[in-house]
């Protein structure tokens, strides 16, 4: 295998022993007939089935074939961190292990990477073999993705797409969660505004079922929020938290002290009066200045929080891997 591979396709999966041999042959096959020197690489999410199993075999007969298993279930996310911080490949093209990606789609997606020059083109699967349950909610988080971030895509949740090496090996690092759903949106605020769609083909599940339910779809708004969050105040955390907290301090101190001043000037006049805490903005200046000191330390412990989840090595998550050269290859 040539040192510098055109070609990484990638494949994050769990539970899809049925579909990898056909998966594997037609993926062979594709880029055999469009002379890529290429690499597959699996990433078994701690699948309970024979996935792994399968893998080997395909890793003995097939040198180019490599794979990684997870000691657990983890998710697509961290399987697909792994594997862009494993990959070789100049152009790497994720797709999913169900078969409802076709690979016929890789030449055009590597050449658009390689000749368009796009940083990132995405995948539109713009006619859908779902029931409407799941692709009218995929069409509200498409909407609302666009509208958070600006990055004018179809389908964001699209598992077939093709990246530049540099791309992947740029957002790697600051992956964590279900943030797989928003790597275009990801890559955009890293830098890498040359963004493309291409429209492709969707097909039916030939085997097993979908491992993902409706409440991929909250998480993954949930995600977008936390990106456009992360991505403006990362650096400067307390510029969010900071100003709402000192504003509410600030109110909350105004109104403490308006009313203790109230009282020592009613007390001084021998003028009627009510205890500072018989008065309802007491306990509203009350609330107010503990939010805003809560606002403060919520900002210190999310960035710290969120440290040491990035710190994380990624070996941690391995059990095992097949086809790797340890002396040259790291994770």
């Amino acid at each position: 295998m040539p040192e510098l591979l055109q070609l990484t396709v990638l494949i994050p999966l769990y539970n899809e022993d049925e579909s990898l041999p056909e998966l594997h042959d037609w993926i062979v096959r594709v880029v055999t007939e469009h002379h890529f020197s290429y690499e597959i690489l699996f990433v078994d999410d701690g699948s309970t089935d024979d996935s792994w199993s399968v893998i080997e075999q395909l890793a003995n007969r097939n040198p180019n074939v490599r794979g990684i298993r997870f000691n657990r279930n983890y998710g697509k996310t961290a399987a697909l961190q792994t594997g862009f911080q494993a990959v070789r490949g100049q152009v790497v093209i994720t797709m999913d292990a169900d078969l409802q990606d076709s690979p016929d789609e890789i030449p055009e997606l590597y050449r658009m990477i390689v000749q368009d020059k796009y940083d990132l083109v995405s995948g539109w699967k713009q006619k859908r073999y779902d029931p409407i349950t799941k692709t009218l909610p995929t069409k509200l988080f498409n909407s609302v993705s666009r509208w958070i971030s600006g990055v004018q895509l179809h389908d964001f949740n699209c598992g077939l797409k093709a990246y530049k090496q540099k791309v992947v090996k740029t957002i790697a690092p600051s992956l964590y969660g279900d943030m797989h759903r928003n790597l275009p949106i990801v890559a955009n605020w890293d830098g890498f505004s040359r963004i493309g769609e291409k429209v492709v083909q969707h097909r039916a599940r030939k085997y097993g079922t979908t491992k993902f339910g409706l409440e991929r779809f909250v998480n993954g708004f949930l995600d977008v929020l936390v990106i456009a969050f992360v991505h403006r105040f990362s650096k400067r955390p307390m510029h969010f938290f900071g100003t709402f907290g000192t504003l509410s301090f600030f109110v909350g101190s105004v109104l403490a002290i308006w009313l203790i001043v109230e009282k020592l000037i009613n007390i001084a006049q021998g003028v009627k009066f009510r205890n500072v805490t018989d008065n309802p903005l007491f306990f509203f200046g009350l609330v107010a200045i503990i939010l805003g000191v809560q606002l403060f330390l919520a900002g210190f412990l999310g960035e710290m929080l969120v440290r040491q989840t990035l710190n994380r090595s990624a070996e941690q998550l391995v059990a095992e891997k097949i086809g790797f050269n340890e002396r040259n290859v790291s994770i």
